[in-house]
């Protein structure tokens, strides 16, 4: 078989792909797609993927504009074919119920239409690629930022679809492959999602520049909680302060993004424990008096996600990102002592992370 390649998917699935042909094939079941020709179980596999998201034969009829019959001929179809049921067929259910092989069954039929839309994208986009990536929101303005900048100059054949969402659902989205690569600060137990720890870094405490405890150490007890811009960094995080600081009362301002805390303070005696990174990014945009704290937060770690079975469409897509990603972590982000400027009679201290680098200051 010319210009072929094969690929493992699940539970023994495989898919051949074969210039703009592909087929899967399991144990005697074989479909197969021809571009531009047409495809005996499209239809069945997109009605059989509603039914599992919507629970009804009734509503998967009215989103795919059918009548209930067409989709349950769709769905005895593919069972036919399969050789097993896929749904329970118990007279009085309100829900419609998978057959275990049925649950089996989902996350190859995913893969088949993310596959079969690969294929279509591969028909009209020969040259560019699309490298979709899943973040949260302080890792992309605070991390990742330079990283895709320099991604876009030095390959200006990707293309980046960047999107910032919770960790939580950061990990529903590429169990779905509504994305390529994500990074979040959890590391969640997920049947087909890889994840990698990539860094960790170290939470402080951040004042203005006219600082109410003007000391290189702090302890929790001396903070005024009514003061507080709180933004919750990761669950490690939120025990940590539910134990030593949500006691006392609630914080100032909670929000979920750095950007938006950042526009909503304006006190002197506004205060917030911060990674690394944030501290960098805020000190773009004004002068931060930065001390450690003696009850120190639990370090926030960063962990890289990729699917299991990714797709094959976007392997080089990945490959290139990968290897700017490597390169991004092995020479740090390094921060001038400009992060701290105005702060008189101090001097700096970098701390012995690698990535990225912060300067803590030090009253003397």
């Amino acid at each position: 078989m010319p210009d072929c390649q094969e690929i493992s998917l699940y539970k023994g699935y495989k898919v051949i792909i074969e210039k703009q042909i592909f087929s899967l094939y399991n144990r005697g079941i074989f479909f197969e797609y021809v571009p531009g020709g047409n495809f005996m179980n499209l239809a069945e596999i997109e009605t059989f993927l509603t039914i599992v998201n919507t629970k009804s034969i009734t509503r998967t009829a009215d989103l795919l504009f059918l009548s209930q019959p067409t989709v349950s001929h769709r769905l005895n179809s593919l069972e036919n074919e399969l050789g097993f049921p896929l749904v329970i067929r118990n007279k009085g259910h309100k829900q419609v119920e998978l057959t275990p092989k049925g649950m089996d069954f989902v996350v190859l039929a995913e893969r088949w239409m993310s596959l079969w839309k690969e294929t279509l994208t591969l028909q009209h986009n020969q040259e560019r690629m699309l490298l979709t990536i899943g973040c949260t929101d302080s890792l992309n303005i605070a991390v990742f930022a330079p990283l895709y900048d320099e991604i876009l100059q030095s390959h200006s054949h990707l293309d980046l679809d960047i999107e910032s969402h919770h960790s939580n659902e950061l990990y529903d989205l590429l169990s779905e492959h509504k994305f390529d690569i994500g990074f979040v600060y959890q590391h969640l137990h997920y049947k087909n999602i890889i994840a990698e720890q990539i860094f960790e870094e170290k939470l402080y405490l951040v004042q203005s520049e006219h600082p109410v405890i003007p000391r290189a150490q702090v302890h929790t007890d001396e903070l005024d909680s009514s003061m507080e811009l709180f933004l919750s960094w990761d669950d490690n995080f939120q025990i940590w302060h539910d134990r030593w600081l949500s006691s006392v009362t609630r914080p100032h301002i909670s929000a979920d993004t750095i950007t938006l805390l950042d526009r909503l303070w304006k006190k002197d005696e506004n205060w917030m424990i911060a990674p690394e990174s944030v501290i960098q990014e805020l000190s773009h945009y004004r002068s931060l008096y930065v001390s450690e704290l003696v009850n120190t937060p639990p370090n926030r770690v960063c962990y890289k996600i990729r699917h299991r079975y990714p797709k094959v469409s976007n392997k080089l897509a990945v490959e290139y990102f990968e290897h700017e990603l490597e390169h991004f972590l092995e020479n740090g982000i390094s921060i001038s002592q400009s992060a701290l400027y105005g702060i008189l009679n101090a001097f700096y201290v970098k701390t012995e992370r690698k990535l990225p680098s912060v300067l803590i200051c030090v009253i003397s």
